[in-house]
């Protein structure tokens, strides 16, 4: 069955950098468009980046522009995010997911940005 697994969440002061990944498997990763979406505490879901199948399309919500990256490695069947300059508001429970609705998506992955 399809399982996505994110990894590399932590407690980090502002100004600081993670790298999430995410491990996919049960589809065919390289044929599909994936997705980071997170949710902060007491709020919903809400989409942060999406990347094509073969890495060339590339979107970002407004307020992490500049500052995170995404990116995918086909061969491993993993997704990456690169969260640089890390703010306050940047704390949430990071998902990947296969889906623009996140309907299919991992358990998620804690960032926690604090001093």
């Amino acid at each position: 069955q399809v399982q996505l697994v994110e990894s590399g969440g932590g407690l980090v002061q502002p100004g600081g950098s993670l790298r999430l990944s995410c491990a996919a498997s049960g589809f065919i990763f390289s044929s599909n468009w994936m997705y980071w979406v997170r949710q902060a505490p007491g709020k919903g879901l809400e989409w942060v980046s999406t990347i094509s199948p073969g890495g060339r399309n590339i979107a970002y919500r407004d307020s992490v522009k500049g500052r995170f990256t995404i990116s995918r490695d086909n061969a491993k069947n993993t997704l990456y995010l690169q969260m640089n300059s890390l703010k306050p508001e940047d704390t949430a429970l990071y998902y990947c997911a296969r889906d623009a609705a996140a309907v299919v998506r991992g358990k998620g992955t804690l960032v926690t940005v604090s001093s």
